[in-house]
């Protein structure tokens, strides 16, 4: 059973979206919050699995309460469910390690697929806010852009399977995918991306992907290949 929290400052959006996924057998509404205070209380009494995110909420907005939760809680996913696709708000909430952005047009259906894809170590972003999320990697990569995630790590204790799961995470694929790709089970992979992660002293699996762009790892990778 996935819990789930859903974040929103209209009772509107709660309660339809709370009554629609409850329809789901395999997802569980374990609470609501309308401000960002709230999401920070909640989180702490439910310990969901994923929390559904909007971005402008009162008193903490959705990408302050997605970095504070993260800090915190870093095995929590957050999708940020939301009607604005600014590239600020984009760029922060990924940065703050956001597994998901979709905008509220999204079909249940759809919404449900990115629940699960989350949970399982993926990421998911609507299709209409896909080619600035692309153009934001791009642009990172020609050194446009710097993310703070820490551009100099010591690298001499990455071995050769871990460089092979960093170039993964760095295309955007999933534990699942990466499993399939190096023939490895995902317990094994998650072993690994723990290991990568306290090496290189970065919080989450959106900051590694980060760095490996931005500092040309993947594309050395690719290159030396």
């Amino acid at each position: 059973m996935i819990k789930v929290l859903i974040a929103d400052d209209q009772e509107l959006i709660r309660q339809s979206l709370k009554i629609v996924l409850s329809a789901n057998k395999d997802i569980e509404i374990v609470g609501t919050a309308c401000n960002g205070n709230e999401v920070v209380e909640s989180v702490r009494k439910y310990k969901p699995d994923v929390i559904l995110m909007d971005v402008r909420m009162p008193e903490m907005d959705g990408v302050q309460c997605t970095k504070v939760i993260k800090e915190s809680y870093p095995n929590i996913k957050i999708i940020v469910l939301t009607t604005f696709d600014d590239d600020e708000y984009i760029f922060n909430a990924l940065k703050y390690g956001a597994s998901g952005y979709l905008l509220k047009g999204v079909s249940m259906d759809e919404l449900v697929r990115a629940i699960h894809t989350v949970v399982n170590g993926g990421a998911m972003i609507n299709p209409d806010i896909t080619a600035k999320v692309f153009k934001l990697f791009s642009q990172m990569a020609q050194g446009d852009i710097s993310i703070q995630a820490g551009t100099k790590k010591n690298t001499d204790d990455i071995c050769d399977a871990e460089w092979n799961i960093i170039k993964c995470v760095g295309f955007g694929l999933s534990n699942k995918e990466i499993a399939k790709k190096l023939r490895l089970s995902e317990g094994t992979v998650r072993n690994y991306l723990s290991n990568i992660l306290n090496k290189l002293n970065f919080r989450d699996r959106t900051q590694l992907a980060i760095w490996a762009v931005q500092t040309g790892v993947i594309r050395k990778m690719v290159t030396q290949k």
